[in-house]
C-alpha cells in the first residue's frame, strides 16, 4: 500500500468529461455522456473517479464542457464533499451556448487550455483519462509500468479480436509493448506480435509532467484542434519518443474475480448502454458492484430504503431479479429484470420488465412497460403501454432503436 500512496501522491489526473454522446440521444439532450445514470444509482463518470480515488490519486481536475450543469452538480454534491475540499479539485468550464459551438477543439486542446494547473504542480506524472467509459482500474499498476519503461507516454490498451479492431484506434507494437505505429480505424489492423488480437486505445494516458507540457506546446504550433490520437501520439512517434502500450488485461484490482478481467464498456450507443446495464442484473454479472475492496463511489443522497407495498393476489408489490435504488416504492405493481433509479414509484396493477428507469419516474396504474429506458422525472399516465408496439411508441415521440429498445425522453415541466 505504501508504494501505491507514493505513486498516487506524485500523480495528478485530468479527466476529460466533455463527451456529447450524440449516439445516446435523447438521453444526452440535457446532459453530457459522463453524467448519464448507470446501474441505477451511479453516473458513468463515477467509474473513472472511483478508480483514481481507490488508486490513491487525490488531485483530480475534471474538464467539463458540453451541458456541464448536471455533471458539475453531481461532482460538487458527492466527490467534492468526501474528498476534502482542497484536495479533489474540480474545474468547471464555461457552458457553451449552442449545439455546434465547441469550447475545446480536441482532447489535447482541453488540457492545453488548463495547462497552468499542470505547470503549477510538483507532481511527477499526469494521468489523462476519459470520463465516459465503464471499467475498474488500479492506475498505480499502469504508472509503475510507465516508470519501469522510462516512457514518454504510456497508453492504456484493450486487447480486441481482429474482427472488431477496425472500430478503434490500433497500435502496432514490438515484443516490449513499445509502439511503432498508430492507425485510426484501420481496414487491415496490425496484430500484437505472436497473438491473434490487436491493441486498441482506451483514451487513457500517463505522461511525465514535463513531457506533457513540452509536447502540447510543440503540437499546438501546427494544430488548433489538438487531439491526442490524431496529433500528439503521431508527433511523438515521429520524434522518436518512448511510446508504450499498457495491456489493460494485466490490470488486477483488489477482490477482482477472474471473469471481470479486461471488463471495459464504451456504452456509446443506446443498445450497448442498455446491454451493459442489463448485464448487472444477471445472476453473476461480469461487472461486480458488490466488491467492497474496490468500491464504486457516488452521491448516496439522504433517501429512505426501497419499499414494497400490498400482498394481495391481484395486487402485489414485488421486485424480481432487479436493481432497486433507495427511495423507491413498488406499490401493488411488479418489477422484473429491471433497473429502477432512486425515488421511483410503480403503482398498482402495473408491470415493468427488462427496463431502465432513471431517477424519480412515476409509473401510473395498469401500465405495461418492457425493454424501455425512461428518463428522469417522467410520469407515465395510467393505462399506458410502452414497448409492445413500435409504431405506437414512435407516434408518442419516443425513440426506438434497431433492436427494439424504446427511450422515453425527459419531459418539459
Amino acid at each position: 500500500m505504501h508504494a501505491m500512496d507514493n505513486v498516487g501522491r506524485s500523480t495528478i489526473a485530468m479527466v476529460l468529461a466533455g463527451g456529447k454522446g450524440e449516439r445516446l440521444s435523447p438521453l444526452t439532450l440535457r446532459r453530457a455522456k459522463p453524467s448519464i445514470a448507470f446501474g441505477g444509482k451511479y453516473k458513468i463518470i463515477d467509474f473513472v473517479l472511483s478508480s483514481l480515488f481507490n488508486s490513491g490519486i487525490k488531485k483530480v481536475y475534471i474538464l467539463t464542457q458540453y451541458r456541464a450543469y448536471s455533471l458539475n452538480k453531481h461532482i460538487r454534491e458527492s466527490w467534492g464533499k468526501w474528498t476534502g475540499l482542497g484536495e479533489f479539485y474540480v474545474d468547471i468550464s464555461p457552458e457553451t451556448r449552442s449545439e455546434s459551438e465547441e469550447w475545446f477543439k480536441g482532447t489535447a486542446d482541453a488540457i492545453l487550455q488548463y495547462l497552468r494547473f499542470v505547470e503549477s504542480t510538483d507532481a511527477e506524472y499526469v494521468a489523462v483519462f476519459s470520463g465516459d467509459h465503464i471499467y475498474k482500474m488500479d492506475i498505480t499498476q499502469m504508472i509503475n509500468f510507465h516508470r519501469k519503461n522510462k516512457a514518454d507516454i504510456t497508453i492504456a490498451a484493450l486487447e480486441v479480436p481482429v474482427v472488431e479492431a477496425s472500430r478503434f484506434g490500433i497500435f502496432s507494437v514490438d515484443e516490449e509493448s513499445r509502439v511503432n505505429g498508430f492507425a485510426e480505424k484501420p481496414v487491415v489492423p496490425e496484430r500484437i506480435p505472436g497473438r491473434e488480437t490487436c491493441y486498441a486505445s482506451m483514451g487513457n494516458y500517463i505522461f511525465p509532467t514535463r513531457k506533457l507540457i513540452e509536447v502540447l506546446q510543440e503540437a499546438k504550433k501546427s494544430h488548433a484542434d489538438l487531439d491526442f490520437g490524431k496529433h500528439v501520439i503521431p508527433m511523438m512517434l515521429t520524434n522518436g519518443d518512448r511510446v508504450f502500450t499498457y495491456n489493460f488485461n494485466d490490470n488486477v484490482t483488489p477482490g477482482m474475480r477472474e471473469e471481470e478481467r479486461g471488463y471495459w464498456r464504451d456504452v456509446g450507443t443506446l443498445d450497448s448502454y442498455y446491454e451493459a446495464n442489463m448485464d448487472l442484473i444477471n445472476v453473476s454479472p461480469q461487472l461486480n458492484l458488490y466488491n467492497y475492496e474496490w468500491p464504486i463511489l457516488t452521491n448516496q443522497g439522504n433517501l429512505p430504503p426501497a419499499k414494497t407495498v400490498f400482498d394481495d393476489d391481484d395486487r402485489r408489490g414485488q421486485n424480481i431479479d432487479s436493481y432497486v435504488c433507495a427511495g423507491c416504492i413498488t406499490s401493488g405493481g411488479t418489477v422484473r429484470r429491471s433497473i429502477i433509479g432512486p425515488r421511483c414509484k410503480i403503482n398498482s396493477y402495473s408491470l415493468v420488465e427488462d427496463s431502465i428507469l432513471f431517477e424519480n419516474v412515476t409509473v401510473g396504474r395498469n401500465v405495461k412497460i418492457r425493454k424501455t429506458i425512461i428518463d428522469k422525472n417522467v410520469v407515465i399516465p395510467d393505462g399506458s403501454t410502452i414497448g409492445y408496439n413500435q409504431e405506437a411508441d414512435r407516434s408518442h415521440g419516443y425513440t426506438v432503436t434497431e433492436s427494439g429498445i424504446v427511450v422515453v425522453p425527459h419531459q418539459e415541466k
